[in-house]
């Protein structure tokens, strides 16, 4: 039923073509994207992936710990 019903709506939207990716217009797609510096300010955390180790490395700074954990598969499978 649900793939019945994805299908008749793909059917029913007009067709987009999208640009042609070519040697001409490559740079300027890759360029757009790329994630912007804000958008990377994650990266400059030092992440830790031994609580054990986090709670050593806060206790010394005297710094908070913040725990992002979650549960389940990785790639939201279930």
């Amino acid at each position: 039923m649900r793939i019945c019903i994805i299908t008749l709506l793909a059917l029913a939207q007009p067709a987009i073509a999208a640009p042609a990716v070519d040697s001409v217009n490559f740079d300027r797609l890759h360029a757009l994207m790329q994630p912007s510096a804000e958008e990377l300010k994650w990266r400059k955390i030092p992440w830790r992936t031994s609580l054990w180790q986090a709670r050593i490395d806060a206790a010394a700074a005297g710094k908070p710990i913040y725990l992002w954990e979650m549960d389940g598969h990785p790639l939201g499978c279930t």
